[in-house]
């Protein structure tokens, strides 16, 4: 039951974060002509006819041009996409390469101590199933039995301490379920990763900065704090 709680809150976050990405996808602000589509305020063209005599037509490169060296916009919801369904695809997308090692570390960690733990809940059980109608009967476990259990848990089963073996199989069970939580908990923050990163990806980062003084646009100078002047700092 944990384990279907855990993927429960898992799909719920990754469903919440999907349908951020796509919201910010619709609210485009792009205007038409720079996308490549000629816009309603084009000019329209006027035939030779037209133009006075002796005067001729002045070829111009066509408005709203689109730059054929701009960059290819990146998508975050494909990044996201990428990091939902394989670990580090996002960041690949992203072009952040360093960051592989660390996400498949930290998604790698947990998936081989579930496995770990797995393996010997699953070896505890056994020695408990194979033990406990002796020891409930305070009869010695016999030889053929004693030899089935795992070599490392034989000395809790010649002793007959099925609950020391029960103990241990508690244990395993419960770092069992935390491995599955790490593991949900660094998938989707990987997922996260990769979004946050193709978002920055459009912002402008460049070292480019200039700073400007604006005076107010009434042109009067800094008085008292009920002056209606003053100016203003801006970078850009």
């Amino acid at each position: 039951m944990k384990l279907v709680r855990y993927l429960s809150v898992f799909f719920v976050g990754f469903l919440f974060l999907h349908g951020y990405c796509q919201g910010q996808t619709k609210n485009d602000t792009i205007p038409s002509f720079i996308k490549g589509k000629t816009g309603s305020g084009a000019p329209v063209a006027v035939p030779d006819s037209a133009l006075p005599k002796g005067r001729k037509r002045v070829h111009t490169d066509a408005p709203y041009k689109v730059d054929s060296t701009a960059r290819k916009q990146h998508s975050p919801r494909k990044a996201t996409l990428y990091s939902t369904f394989v670990p580090g695809l996002g960041q690949i997308y992203n072009r952040k390469y360093w960051k592989l090692p660390l996400v498949y570390a930290a998604v790698g960690i947990p998936a081989y101590t579930f496995f770990y733990n797995r393996s010997w809940y699953k070896k505890c059980q056994d020695a408990i199933a194979l033990i406990d109608p002796y020891t409930s009967l305070g009869q010695p476990v016999p030889e053929d039995v004693y030899n089935k259990v795992d070599p490392r848990l034989r000395e809790f089963a010649k002793d007959g301490a099925a609950n020391s073996i029960r103990s241990y199989r508690n244990e395993f069970r419960k770092d069992q379920d935390y491995s599955v939580l790490f593991f949900l908990l660094f998938w989707g923050l990987q997922i996260v990763d990769a979004t946050v990163d193709a978002h920055l990806m459009s912002f402008d980062v460049s070292d480019k900065l200039t700073f400007h003084l604006q005076q107010s646009s009434n042109g009067l100078p800094i008085t008292g704090s009920g002056s209606s002047g003053g100016m203003g700092i801006g970078l850009a």
